[in-house]
C-alpha cells in the first residue's frame, strides 16, 4: 500500500444524503446508494488505520456559477440550472460519516467532471510521489469515470473500489464495471481492498 491513496470523489450531502437535491432528483437505485455510502465508510475507516492517504475531491461553486462560464450542455448547463455545489450550500459539504480530518488533504479548483480538471490534485499526487489510486465516490459513470480515465492518462495506477461508488442505476454500475474499467485501471470490492 504504499505511494497509495484513496480517492474520495464528490463524497457530499449533494449525493449521499436524504435531503441532496441529486440524491433525490438522480438516484434511482437507493439500494445500491445505500451500500455504497456503508462501504465508503469502511474503506475510509481501513485507510486511515493503515496509512492510506485520504484525499478529498468535492465540487464547490461560487454563487453564479462563473467557473462554468454560461455552459450550454451537458455538466457545465446542468449544474447550475440545478444549483448544486454552491460553495457555501448544504448539498457541497461532506457527508457525516466521510468529512475529511485536519491532517486530510482536500483538493480546490476542480471545475470539470474529472478529479483533476482545473484542480491541484495532480500536483498534489506528483509532490507526495502517490502513485496507486483508489477511487470511491459519485457518480460511477459520470465524475468516477472521468477521475479514472484521467487518472490513468497521467500514468498513475487506478484502481476502482466497485461496491463503494454508485451510478444512478444498476445497469450504469454494470456497464461501467464491466466494459469500461479495465480499459483504464481494475477493480475490486470493498472486501478485497480491506483485506489486501
Amino acid at each position: 500500500m504504499k505511494k497509495s491513496a484513496l480517492i474520495l470523489i464528490e463524497t457530499q450531502n449533494e449525493w449521499m444524503h436524504g435531503n441532496g437535491k441529486l440524491f433525490k432528483l438522480l438516484v434511482e437505485d437507493r439500494e445500491m446508494m445505500y451500500e455504497s455510502i456503508s462501504n465508503i465508510t469502511k474503506v475510509l475507516d481501513f485507510a486511515r488505520k493503515n496509512n492510506i492517504e485520504a484525499i478529498h475531491v468535492g465540487l464547490r461553486f461560487q454563487k453564479g456559477y462563473p467557473e462554468l462560464a454560461n455552459g450550454k450542455s451537458g455538466l457545465r448547463k446542468a449544474i447550475p440550472n440545478a444549483r448544486t455545489f454552491l460553495i457555501d450550500g448544504f448539498g457541497s459539504q461532506f457527508y457525516e460519516t466521510v468529512k475529511p480530518t485536519e491532517n486530510e488533504f482536500i483538493v480546490t479548483g476542480r471545475i470539470g467532471a474529472s478529479g483533476f480538471t482545473g484542480s491541484n490534485l495532480d500536483a498534489y499526487l506528483r509532490n507526495n510521489k502517490i502513485e496507486n489510486l483508489y477511487l470511491v465516490g459519485y457518480a460511477t459513470h459520470v465524475c468516477v469515470e472521468s477521475t479514472l480515465r484521467d487518472a490513468h492518462d497521467k500514468g498513475y495506477n487506478t484502481f476502482l473500489i466497485s461496491d463503494a461508488t454508485s451510478a444512478f442505476s444498476r445497469k450504469q454500475q454494470d456497464y461501467v464495471l464491466n466494459e469500461i474499467v479495465h480499459h483504464f485501471g481494475e477493480h475490486l470490492t470493498t472486501e478485497e481492498f480491506t483485506n489486501e
